[in-house]
């Protein structure tokens, strides 16, 4: 399978790290979204929404969005949960990142660290702040209860959170004030397949 993507994207990370974790053997195409390597002819051919991560299957077939990549990736491992209650509190938390964290967080982060904070841009910059501070407050109920987002159990749940949650600073979010999250962030850290952002994942082929 190839994936299109960029290691620095969030949205990315999670594919990249749910990859590595199951070991699963891909072809990596280093994907620009700041040059608008989305925006050719030929990717829109095959993802008319323009975005990355975008799985490209053995048969020709393609899958876009993230978080219904990584569930289909996780599918029959331990990342996803068999219970259906506790798989529908997964896509819960997979709706949450996507409609009340990333639009925030993730924004910011993109209008900061990858074009600069412009002047143009701050304004937008800023009315990030309040959506991503009542975002992370939500999680912080939620992890003075758990140890993880699931429960006591680590999951694809927590793979989608940390996704932008680990490098909010980049978008003027200061964790500090959220001691849950800070303990939490080490707790997914430290997991034995934990892939740093960044990093290629261990089953990339050439």
């Amino acid at each position: 399978m190839q994936i299109y993507g960029d290691y620095h994207s969030g949205n990315c990370y999670k594919v990249a790290w749910v990859l590595h974790w199951l070991a699963i053997e891909h072809r990596w195409i280093a994907t620009d979204i700041v040059a608008c390597d989305t925006h050719a002819a030929e990717f829109l051919a095959s993802n008319p929404v323009g975005k990355v991560p975008l799985l490209l299957l053995d048969d020709g077939r393609t899958l876009s969005e993230s978080n219904a990549i990584i569930n289909y990736l996780s599918r029959d491992s331990a990342l996803l949960p068999s219970d259906p209650y506790q798989f529908a509190k997964l896509l819960q938390w997979q709706f949450f990142e996507q409609y009340s964290h990333e639009p925030y967080i993730a924004t910011a982060r993109f209008i900061n660290r990858y074009l600069g904070l412009p002047e143009a841009r701050r304004a937008e910059y800023a009315a990030k702040q309040q959506g991503g501070h009542k975002a992370l407050a939500v999680m912080e109920q939620q992890l003075q209860r758990s140890s993880f987002l699931l429960g006591e159990q680590f999951s694809l749940a927590d793979i989608t959170l940390y996704a932008y949650t680990h490098v909010a600073a980049e978008g003027g979010f200061e964790l500090a004030g959220y001691p849950h999250i800070g303990r939490w962030l080490a707790a997914v850290a430290a997991q034995p397949n934990h892939l740093p952002m960044g990093v290629a994942p261990r089953s990339v082929v050439a």
